[in-house]
């Protein structure tokens, strides 16, 4: 029931909705009861179990006076219209009433949507949220499926199992404490010894609902896995198709999706146990009521007649729905419970980026960068080693160096999607971790090799996370990247959508949106991460163009494998193994002979 706590913690901000649906369950109840316990008198009299009233007792403002008085007022009516007419009236009345209770019972359910809804809909909001706070290392580790799979099955699994058993919280309960009191004003011996049976019923439930949350935890684990393949899948289908490995990747996905089969098939016949279970149990109850009452009726001098213990009967029969849909709730949480801390696992991650308390906003670059003894390690492995490095407004610096040589970390530790472990990063003398992250990456636009876009416009693609952008500041930003005239031989131009991840358009046709998107935010730093490795000719030079374009008037950092690409740099640095080993033009760096020399050497023999 912990589980089921913690999600409702989010009903707060609907409190009126949840207060609305409880006054309502309470009316359903009271009128359920009153179509019962009112017509113990008049089924008494009917029967002549109890003298018909012949005078009328004082009105008096307490129980027993309002009871005398409508049992005068019943036995009035009998003899007025005589016992027939009279079953006819109480079986009118009875449809009133039963009317009355399923409409309050609606309205009740009318409210608890509202909350039932707006509560998972929160969920899966703080899911996103936490999904775009969490830094990059988080997703290194997890596979991606999984993380798909919390907000979609586990977020599902939680309306479904959770949410809805809200019924059972705000009413099931009120339903059977006040049907519980009223048995025990009709008979407190009866009602005491069915107090004896209930818990042992609930005993016997909940051994079986710890089990199915085991199994449920184990099948929600599984279907991440399956989640994770089958984004991989088409994600790499081209490799695949190439590998002839269409057979391997079905065998692999079949044993994964037969294991979750069995898994799947353990926890349904574990939960459609409830409801039979349940209602032999029931059954089991009821029939020991039976014998039980009826015994005491029998008994001479028992305050218990016939008349009484049908309506008892007909109230505990009201007692069993409610009893049975807690039992299946009960299934369904228990059920839920493994989603509920699937999810609460991604919401209790660290937000290892964390933006300080009373944060400088900034918003212009002014001066200089300056890493200042800069170490960086994944795990337990060193990236980077005590680099100390200034870039000067206005300068183009080149980071060239062998794969792993901590090249794309240096530049991911300035807009903080990482932050160093030892030493800092300066920009105008204010360390980064002291500044408002909106603003700190907002001085930076990012190109790298892997494009990122869109299954959106062109237009919304260039003008991605800006608002209130005009078309001609899209165009001018196009043009200068070297993609206007493309765009413009597309079937809708800049409304066409460009498909998943771009794949309706070339590499470079992808490159040159992202630059312009680029140089639509207008940043005074950019950072370039080998831009052009992945591009044909031909798409070099026209990126290679609109990069040249892009880099004019700005503070540039380059990432380049190409050193063709990068000759005309104010500084160009060498990483190795993590250590700047070499810092200087491309003419000072030919003449020391060494790292540089050695991989412009391979690219020129190449």
């Amino acid at each position: 029931m912990k589980s089921f706590f913690k999600i409702l913690r989010y009903a707060g901000p609907y409190w009126v909705y949840a207060m609305l649906n409880v006054v309502f369950n309470i009316l359903s109840v009271l009128f359920s009861l009153v179509s019962f316990a009112l017509f113990i008198p008049v089924l008494q009299m009917l029967f002549h179990s109890m003298a018909i009233p012949r005078s009328a007792p004082p009105v008096k403002m307490d129980l027993d006076a309002l009871r005398d008085n409508f049992y005068y007022y019943c036995g009035q009516l009998i003899q007025q219209y005589g016992k027939e007419k009279m079953l006819v009236y109480i079986g009118a009345t009875i449809i009133v009433l039963f009317f009355l209770k399923n409409l309050f019972r609606y309205l009740a359910m009318y409210f608890l949507a509202v909350v039932r809804n707006g509560v998972v809909k929160d969920i899966r909001n703080d899911l996103y949220l936490k999904i775009l706070i969490l830094p990059l290392s988080y997703f290194n580790e997890k596979r991606k499926g999984d993380i798909i799979a919390r907000m979609t099955t586990d977020v599902q699994e939680v309306e479904w199992s959770i949410m809805s058993s809200l019924e059972m919280a705000f009413r099931d309960p009120i339903t059977m404490l006040t049907y519980l009191v009223t048995l025990f004003v009709i008979s407190p011996s009866l009602t005491v010894f069915v107090l004896v049976l209930l818990p042992l019923s609930g005993l016997i439930i909940g051994r079986i609902g710890k089990s199915l949350k085991r199994t449920s935890d184990k099948g929600q684990f599984k279907m991440g896995i399956l989640l994770s393949m089958i984004e991989e899948t088409i994600s790499g289908l081209r490799i695949i198709k190439a590998f002839n490995a269409i057979g391997f990747a079905d065998k692999r996905f079949r044993q994964t999706n037969n294991e979750y089969n069995r898994l799947m098939i353990r926890l349904y016949r574990k939960r459609d146990l409830a409801s039979p279970l349940s209602e032999f149990l029931s059954a089991c109850v009821v029939t020991i009521v039976l014998w039980y009452g009826g015994k005491l009726v029998f008994t001479p001098g028992n305050n218990l007649d016939a008349a009484a213990f049908l309506v008892y009967l007909g109230i505990f029969s009201q007692l069993m729905p409610p009893a049975k849909a807690i039992t299946q709730a009960f299934y369904n949480i228990q059920k839920g419970a493994a989603s509920v801390d699937r999810i609460e696992q991604v919401l209790r991650e660290p937000e290892v980026i964390e933006e300080k308390a009373g944060a400088l906003v900034k918003k212009d670059f002014n001066t200089a960068i300056e890493y200042r003894n800069v170490s960086f390690a994944y795990a337990a492995e060193p990236v980077l080693k005590q680099i100390d490095l200034v870039i000067q407004k206005g300068k183009t610096i080149a980071v060239v160096g062998p794969s792993g040589g901590g090249k794309s970390t240096l530049v991911d530790l300035l807009p903080r999607f990482y932050d160093c472990l030892e030493g800092g990063i300066f920009i105008d003398g204010t360390d980064i971790r002291d500044l408002v992250i909106r603003d700190l990456r907002g001085l930076m636009g990012i190109v790298s090799q892997e494009t990122i876009l869109f299954n959106d416009t062109v237009f919304s693609n260039i003008a991605f996370g800006m608002d209130n952008v005009s078309e001609e500041d899209v165009i001018s930003a196009a043009k200068v990247a070297n993609a206007h005239e493309f765009i413009e031989k597309m079937p809708l131009g800049y409304a066409t959508n460009i498909g998943d991840r771009g794949t309706k358009l070339s590499g470079g046709q992808r490159q040159r949106l992202s630059i312009a998107r680029a140089v639509l935010r207008n940043p005074p730093i950019l950072i370039l991460d080998e831009a052009t490795s992945a591009l044909d000719t031909e798409s070099e030079r026209l990126v290679q163009q609109a990069l040249e374009n892009l880099m004019r008037h700005r503070t540039s950092i380059v990432i380049a494998h190409r050193l063709s690409t990068i000759q005309f740099a104010d500084e160009i640095i060498v990483l190795q193994n993590g250590e700047l080993v070499e810092r200087g033009s491309h003419t000072d760096l030919l003449e020391m002979n060494s790292v540089y020399r050695k991989l412009y050497d391979l690219q020129a023999f190449v």
